[in-house]
């Protein structure tokens, strides 16, 4: 597990790559970016190469500090986790006795705050005091889903890395080779920004029956209006998939993109591809723009169902108004 061969995410690498080749490392990283993108991959790569003790950048996997931290015994690599819905005052203390102890002792420690922005106030001015006086070679990473929800005061103080979506193709080739089933791996992608959200989705029960009722509904709604709405009755709202409508409203949305990729000549975009031969003979009875119309009717509807409209009655509106056009 070398820091080099961490490709993905390119802009986070080329930051921490420099500090480590300049030797300018910083005494505290705020890892920013959707779940899924490799933030614990990265952080423990880092640290594996801020502990190697050979010459040279990266970690060389044969010194004594590259073996203790591939077999797990690495006691100078401090993990820290919400303890429930947050990162608790006591956490943090426990953290800076374990470091203070370390500080009598020679090498490194790095510790890793996961879910920063689940620091209690308490736990965060704790954690400030020790960021605002750092310990060297005391290294602090911490990882957020969301940067901007991490105190400012804990954010100005640390070295801001970036963590980018994976691409929806690069989130497929992934679940595909875990083992989803490819139909439904090529929706989630398009619902996710984060290779956990992706799993999540496949991982839901009913997803593969909500998709099937996607199709039924997104052919029926465009020219069968009465078994459109039949089939609303009797497979959504009679069922346990009504709770499951806003993940329906957005599966329904990439139905109506797939129309617009097939005229715009973009076929390897397609998330129905089982569906192709229907959207291709279909994807011209309307204009591109009847069918955006399509999906801002969609749009509407999730937004009034939110507003805490009926749900059934806001998609009763919503075939009527697909059906219109």
């Amino acid at each position: 597990m070398s820091f080099e061969s961490a490709v993905e995410q390119w802009k986070a690498q080329r930051i921490l790559k420099h500090a480590l080749q300049s030797g300018k490392v910083s005494h505290a990283y705020l890892f920013s970016g959707p779940s899924g993108t490799g933030k614990i991959d990265i952080a423990l790569r880092f640290a594996k190469a801020l502990f190697c003790t050979a010459d040279g950048w990266d970690a060389c996997g044969e010194c004594l500090e590259c073996r203790k931290f591939e077999h797990g015994n690495q006691s100078s690599l401090l993990t820290i986790a919400p303890d429930g819905n947050s990162i608790k005052i006591d956490q943090i203390r426990e953290l800076q006795r374990n470091l203070s102890y370390r500080s009598t002792q020679t090498g490194r420690a790095v510790y890793i705050i996961e879910r920063a922005e689940t620091l209690t106030l308490q736990a965060a001015n704790s954690l400030l005091k020790f960021l605002e006086e750092p310990v060297s070679p005391v290294v602090a990473i911490l990882m957020s889903d969301n940067g901007q929800a991490v105190l400012p005061t804990i954010r100005s103080r640390t070295q801001w890395v970036p963590f980018l979506p994976l691409s929806p193709e690069k989130m497929l080739e992934e679940l595909i080779s875990e083992g989803s089933p490819a139909l439904l791996a090529r929706a989630a992608v398009q619902l996710s920004s984060g290779l956990d959200g992706a799993r999540q989705i496949v991982q839901q029960n009913g997803f593969a029956e909500i998709r099937n009722l996607v199709i039924q509904l997104g052919k029926e709604s465009l020219t069968r209006f009465t078994a459109a709405m039949i089939t609303a009755q009797q497979q959504l709202f009679k069922t346990d998939l009504a709770i499951q409508i806003e993940l329906l409203l957005s599966l329904l949305t990439l139905w109506f993109k797939d129309l617009t990729q097939i005229q715009a000549g973009r076929q390897d975009k397609i998330v129905f591809i089982d569906q192709l031969d229907w959207l291709n003979n279909n994807a011209y009875n309307r204009s591109f723009a009847g069918w955006v119309s399509c999906m801002e009717h969609i749009l509407e509807a999730s937004k009034r169902i939110r507003a805490n409209v009926s749900p059934q009655l806001a998609f009763e509106q919503l075939l009527v108004n697909l059906q219109e056009g």
